[in-house]
Parts: C-alpha cells; sequence; structure tokens
C-alpha cells in the first residue's frame, strides 16, 4: 500500500468530512455557490436516515449529514458506481430528508431546505454537449422563466473524471478540494505543494496518510476497496451480457433472462430497461414475476 489511501472510499471518506466539521464546511462552501453574507458558518451533523440500499452496490455509496447555522440541510455523497437510477435515489434521499423535521402544528415556510452535493466518481453525462462539464445544479425551477424557481431541493451532481483545474481566484478552493478528491491516491507519492497552502486543506491530506489508521482499519479499507470492485465488475459484467444478448435477433428469451438477474441485482426497471433495450413495460412485467418467486 501507498503512502496515502484514496478519499473517495468509505473509511477516510467518513473520517475526513463525518468526523471534522471544519473540513466539511468547507467542502460544502466551495461547492455550493452561496453569496457571501449566506454562507454556512457552522455544521451539526445528523444521524443518516438512509434509504433501503440498492442491493449488491451497498459499498459503492457513502454519505454524511450535517446542518447549518441557518437550519438548512445537506447531504454530502460519494457515488463510486453509477446507475442512472441513482438519480431518483437521490431525489428521494433528499425528499425524506426536506420533510423529516416537519410537525402538523408548523408553518410550511419552516422546513428546511436541502441540497444534495453528490460526488460521482465516473461519467454518466456523455452528450456532446455535456462533454467537458462535470458540475451539473438542478433546482426546481419556472420551464419558461428559469430565474422564478420554488425553494427547498436542490440538486448536485459532480462528475470527478472529467474536473479540470480552473485558475480563476474565485474558484481556488473548489479547485483545491476538486484536486483533493481526484488527485490523492494510493499512486501518490508525494501532496502536490498547492493543496497545502490551505490550512484545512492540508488536515484533510494528512487524515488521507496511511499513519493515521490502524492495522484493522488498513484491512477494513482494503475490504470495502475489494467489495467496490467486485460491485462495479458485477455491474460492468450485466451490461456487457445485456448488450452481446441484445444484439441477437430474435433472442428475446437469452434478453429476458439477462433482465431477471439485473433485477435481482437490485437494477432498477429503468436502468435494466436501457441495458437491454427491453420495453420499460415489460421489465416491470418480468419484475413483477420476479417479486414473486
Amino acid at each position: 500500500m501507498g503512502r496515502y489511501l484514496d478519499p473517495k472510499y468509505d473509511l477516510p471518506f467518513k473520517l475526513i468530512f463525518g468526523g471534522h466539521k471544519n473540513l466539511c464546511l468547507s467542502l460544502i462552501n466551495s461547492m455550493l455557490p452561496f453569496d457571501e453574507d449566506r454562507r454556512a458558518e457552522s455544521i451539526e451533523y445528523e444521524t443518516s436516515e438512509l434509504i433501503p440500499e440498492i442491493r449488491d452496490l451497498k459499498h459503492s455509496v457513502v454519505d454524511v449529514r450535517c446542518t447549518d447555522n441557518y437550519g438548512r440541510q445537506f447531504i454530502v455523497e460519494m457515488q463510486m458506481t453509477w446507475t442512472e437510477s441513482f438519480k431518483s435515489r437521490v431525489l428521494l434521499n433528499a425528499s425524506k430528508a426536506y420533510v423529516r423535521k416537519f410537525d402538523a402544528s408548523q408553518d410550511y415556510r419552516l422546513l428546511c431546505p436541502v441540497y444534495a452535493i453528490n460526488f460521482v466518481n465516473g461519467v454518466f453525462e456523455k452528450s456532446p454537449e455535456m462533454r467537458d462539464e462535470y458540475y451539473h445544479h438542478y433546482r426546481i425551477v419556472n420551464v419558461r422563466h428559469t430565474e422564478k424557481r420554488i425553494e427547498g431541493l436542490e440538486l448536485v451532481f459532480i462528475e470527478l473524471p472529467k474536473f479540470r483545474p480552473d485558475t480563476r481566484a474565485t474558484r481556488r478552493l473548489h479547485d483545491l478540494w476538486m484536486r483533493f478528491l481526484t488527485e490523492i491516491n494510493e499512486s501518490t507519492e508525494e501532496a502536490p505543494p498547492e493543496l497545502l497552502t490551505d490550512e484545512d486543506i492540508r488536515e484533510a491530506v494528512h487524515y488521507t496518510e496511511v499513519g493515521a489508521y490502524s492495522k484493522g482499519q488498513l484491512l477494513a479499507y482494503d475490504r470495502i476497496k475489494m467489495a467496490v470492485a467486485d460491485e462495479r465488475s458485477l455491474m460492468s459484467g450485466l451490461r456487457d451480457e445485456g448488450r452481446k444478448e441484445g444484439r441477437k435477433e430474435g433472442d428475446t428469451e437469452a434478453t429476458a433472462r439477462i433482465a431477471a438477474r439485473a433485477l435481482k441485482k437490485g437494477m432498477s426497471p429503468e436502468d435494466v430497461s436501457e441495458l437491454t433495450g427491453l420495453p420499460l413495460n415489460e421489465i416491470r412485467r418480468l419484475n413483477r414475476l420476479t417479486d414473486g418467486m
């Protein structure tokens, strides 16, 4: 093992952002476009209230939850493996957080907004017009007048492999955190000097050093890495098999078998439809049959 651990994996991610408020606070402020007078000044951690995990992908997602001094809720999540159903999962998770603290006696205006910041260790926006865009910010807006919006839920998806450093001073902290997440890993021999110029990121780099962990923690880190690799291999294999079978004209029975296997592994009907080329209504019919077995 090298000198550093990869901060994208469960153990270091939770140690850094789930165990040190100053680091989580710095990351949040660097990733969200808050005006200077609305930046988060302090946070308190929340107990995770996860929706059911996707079977066979339970090691691919890790999150940290907190609330700031304005009452805003934040879900900071790392997704090591991507499927299209994650977008729906993130929306459901953020929606649950939005209503979690609501009491019928309260004014609806007192509901606390939720910001879901999702780092994705993969590329999911592959259209030519979005080839170089790594930062995707979603709000509830008026279709014709996008400056008009409903406050409450904001979702951010960040494709880590697409990131390229920017030289603008206004983006300095954003870029330093992005470089931390994309450049520090087990192959790193020395941390880039630029990362060490910021006090918080210098501290975060320290928490990725192998020497900061016990032997038992390092073994757990290796097990999680292997589990994530297995999950990626599983999803990749299902996709490849689905494409291969889908190219065989008339072999709908084989394609249906692939679809049924994918559903049993926890993939959503929408992902399985995309994977196999079968209509969504047929996938949903297979899903009902699979559930009944």
